[in-house]
């Protein structure tokens, strides 16, 4: 039967509210977000579709624009709405978890929650977590993207977001996609260069960490951090 052609109790938005959120099927979710089906092809038919073009749907999460509007009856601007709402999801259990977090001071441990931000990563991200005068979570910012380097990576971002956030403290995280954690040049001369400011403006970074394939680089732990 056609989306529109369904008595309305059985549309999924009723049956969102009658039923509750956890009641009701993954296809109708996806018929939630995207609203309306095009001109050729149903609402019902384009939610089929899309999870039949996965093999389940945890990789939802890793799709691309460009792969969901192969999907029959996708556009780019259904393919941003849905990809838009996994993404919300993932930041609200994300960020949930984050600020249970009590004192980010031990590498390991700001591995052990930062490392998902990383996986299957092509390019270089610089994420700057940013805590208060306890050492305690406040918020994580990606500020760069590409290539890390002195000329690139700008600390003047980096220390506006913490005046904006009152943060005391920061952590630099970023990723080497070779999978060789040992720092560059380039690495060592932009931490040195962002503990200078940070001395000046009293915002202390506690460590740079690098996040290579099964290993890791600490300044912290390296006492590079002079």
């Amino acid at each position: 039967m056609k989306f529109k052609n369904l008595p309305n109790e059985e549309k999924p938005r009723e049956r969102f509210i009658k039923y509750g959120k956890k009641n009701i099927s993954t296809d109708e979710l996806i018929e939630i977000v995207l609203k309306s089906g095009t001109k050729k092809v149903g609402l019902k038919e384009i939610s089929h579709n899309i999870l039949s073009s996965v093999n389940n749907i945890s990789e939802l999460k890793n799709m691309e624009i460009n792969t969901l509007m192969n999907v029959e009856g996708m556009s780019k601007i259904k393919a941003i709405e849905l990809l838009a709402a996994i993404e919300l999801g993932r930041r609200v259990y994300e960020d949930n978890d984050y600020k249970e977090l009590v004192y980010l001071t031990n590498p390991t441990t700001i591995i052990n929650y930062f490392h998902n931000l990383f996986r299957d990563e092509r390019q270089e991200l610089f994420y700057v977590v940013y805590l208060d005068n306890q050492k305690k979570y406040i918020d994580k910012k990606l500020l760069f993207k590409g290539t890390v380097n002195f000329s690139l990576v700008h600390p003047r971002e980096i220390f506006k977001e913490a005046y904006l956030l009152s943060a005391t403290y920061i952590i630099c995280i970023h990723n080497h996609p070779s999978g060789d954690a040992s720092p560059s040049s380039n690495d060592i001369q932009l931490t040195k260069k962002i503990k200078e400011i940070g001395d000046i403006h009293g915002i202390g970074i506690l460590d740079h960490i690098i996040i290579g394939d099964n290993n890791y680089y600490s300044f912290y732990e390296d006492n590079n951090l002079q």
